[in-house]
């Protein structure tokens, strides 16, 4: 590409963003009509340097970091931001990442089966629900989680403003799948590193510096609070499993961590059945 959209588009958001929008004083004698680089590299923590290079198209291959940091200052909307990591997927040649593995063994589904009513579900690295328990269903659904195709459980936490609500407990989980995700990049998972790298640009900060600071492996156990539409608060505790087979397969299983969730979950249960 010959092209310098991604700089273009950059120097016209940056154009358009007024110094009271990112708390600077406008000042006397301003010929830039928006932001100037220097103010723009400042916010973002880039030199001035590196910024122009960006704009004039000597450099085009940005970090996901540096490009969530500059949409963040520049309070790009959600399309803006998928409009940008598409600008550099375009500028880069970038390739679709390989498809996971999605097939999931008999032998595992009988074994789902035989949870039921138990919330449980397998994903693969990249967090794509590839199978699970009606249980889990009765439980994530209301959130919103299956609106996607395929549900993807770390998308869903740092995308959907429907995860706030329904993870009282938001940072703590934002923090374990944003470490999941850096564990499988760290071992050359390349549609982990592309969806890390999507969620970078189209998320931000909230999910770039998590990534980028991850240092340890998540637990594979713990506990989660959901706010469920229907049950009400739910203390859960769950078990994460690697399925043997070389796929990065995981299964999940979440069970109550009191009377009152089991309660809840008994209930959910129920309704279940009856429909």
């Amino acid at each position: 590409m010959t092209e310098n959209v991604l700089g273009r588009f950059l120097r016209a958001r940056r154009e358009a963003v007024t110094p009271g929008e990112v708390g600077l004083p406008a000042g006397p004698r301003r010929r830039t009509p928006g932001l100037r680089r220097g103010e723009l590299a400042a916010l973002a923590g880039i030199s001035v340097e590196y910024l122009t290079r960006l704009e004039r198209g000597s450099d085009r291959h940005p970090s996901a970091q540096v490009l969530g940091a500059l949409a963040d200052v520049l309070g790009l909307a959600p399309e803006e931001r998928g409009h940008l990591h598409r600008l550099v997927k375009a500028g880069t040649g970038g390739a679709c990442a390989a498809t996971p593995a999605r097939a999931v063994r008999p032998t595992v589904r009988s074994l789902l089966d035989r949870l039921e009513p138990t919330p449980a579900f397998v994903a693969c690295a990249q967090g794509d629900i590839l199978a699970c328990t009606r249980g889990f269903r009765r439980l994530a659904a209301p959130a919103g989680l299956f609106d996607a195709d395929p549900p993807n459980f770390p998308r869903f936490v740092f995308t959907d403003p429907r995860a706030r609500t329904t993870f009282p407990e938001w940072e703590r989980v934002a923090d374990r799948h944003a470490a999941a995700l850096r564990a499988a990049a760290d071992l050359g998972d390349g549609g982990v590193a592309a969806l890390a790298e999507e969620l970078s640009i189209t998320v931000g900060r909230e999910f770039g510096i998590r990534f980028a600071t991850a240092a340890a492996l998540p637990a594979g156990f713990g506990d989660e609070r959901w706010a469920h539409p229907d049950a009400g608060g739910l203390h859960l505790t769950y078990e994460s499993l690697v399925l043997p087979g070389g796929d990065e397969h995981r299964l999940t299983a979440y069970l109550p961590a009191d009377t009152a969730t089991a309660d809840a979950l008994d209930a959910l249960d129920a309704v279940g059945a009856a429909g």
